[in-house]
């Protein structure tokens, strides 16, 4: 296999270029001068035989060749990065910081708690949260923004280790219109009514929950949001029994009593971003969000089993 001839600062002088659209701006966004990436993208286009950006003006825009080897190149980069992240993982022996995704809809009460304890085993990293709707964490682990992900749906090309499963009721406040038909409640029922919807956090909120959405609904960026909108009696969610319990006791949110589908759950994935480059801390972790996915799952079916 004969060795690449493109160096990584050549590629990432090309990569300057698209991203600030020509040779004078990244050299002012860089801080290098222009000659120097100018003679860098020269040199690889060069070597590649192949023109990858044409030049009109102040503005550089990519050939259909360049929009290739972009795409291509920045695995490249990005490969490379990777590779001096786990150096640097190993050399340091504890990760400074561990960047973390969870979707909403985990038990936030027990993952403070979980935190709380990977706090005392490891005091001086840091833990960089994101509370993330379906799409969103997929986001930040593509963008390499973190480092693990728990989520209901595993971003293709990853694989997702099973974590825990998560119940949801639908409920709403007991003065409702839908709790004084006594009768089962169906389907059409509920369309006839407002549903509050959570929204992907995703940039292009492509996903939605797999379930009902009524015509009528309101939506809202935030699952706390939702269930203050449920107890004042504002619509009806599915939502998760965990992080209504306290709601449920007092009497400020019930159950519907459907027909079908009064029970659902989720499944939730723990996706590694790379497996290999995780350090003794991150691997804590990993090991307590393990853990405590063996326990619910544990109470979960016993609950199940002891109500069926």
């Amino acid at each position: 296999m004969s060795s690449p001839r493109i160096t990584l600062e050549q590629w990432r002088a090309f990569h300057a270029v698209v991203e600030y659209g020509g040779y004078a701006q990244a050299a002012e966004a860089l801080s290098k001068s222009q000659s120097t990436l100018s003679y860098a993208v020269q040199k690889l286009e060069h070597l590649l035989g192949v023109k990858v950006l044409a030049v009109e003006g102040r503005k550089a825009r990519l050939t259909e060749a360049g929009e290739v080897l972009l795409r291509r190149s920045k695995q490249l980069v990005d490969s490379a990065a990777q590779v001096e992240k786990v150096a640097r993982n190993l050399a340091q022996g504890i990760e400074p910081v561990i960047p973390v995704a969870i979707e909403v809809i985990f038990p936030y009460e027990d993952l403070l708690c979980l935190l709380a304890t990977f706090s005392e085993r490891f005091p001086q990293t840091r833990v960089e949260l994101v509370e993330s709707v379906l799409s969103g964490g997929h986001d930040l682990l593509l963008e390499g923004a973190v480092d693990l992900l728990v989520s209901s749906l595993v971003p293709p090309g990853f694989v997702g280790e099973p974590l825990l499963t998560v119940e949801f009721c639908c409920v709403t406040n007991p003065s409702h219109p839908l709790h004084q038909l006594g009768r089962e409640v169906t389907l059409e029922d509920l369309k006839q009514h407002r549903q509050i919807v959570t929204r992907d956090s995703g940039a292009q909120r492509r996903f939605s929950a797999p379930w009902l959405e009524a015509e009528q609904r309101w939506t809202v960026s935030n699952l706390s949001t939702s269930i203050k909108a449920l107890a004042a009696g504002l619509g009806f969610a599915w939502v998760p029994r965990r992080h209504i319990e306290a709601e449920l006791a007092q009497g400020t949110l019930k159950p519907l009593p459907l027909r079908d589908g009064a029970r659902r759950s989720a499944q939730l994935y723990l996706v590694y971003r790379d497996r290999d480059s995780a350090g003794p801390a991150t691997r804590c972790m990993v090991e307590l969000l393990l853990e405590h996915g063996r326990k619910e799952d544990a109470a979960l079916a016993a609950n199940t089993s002891h109500t069926e």
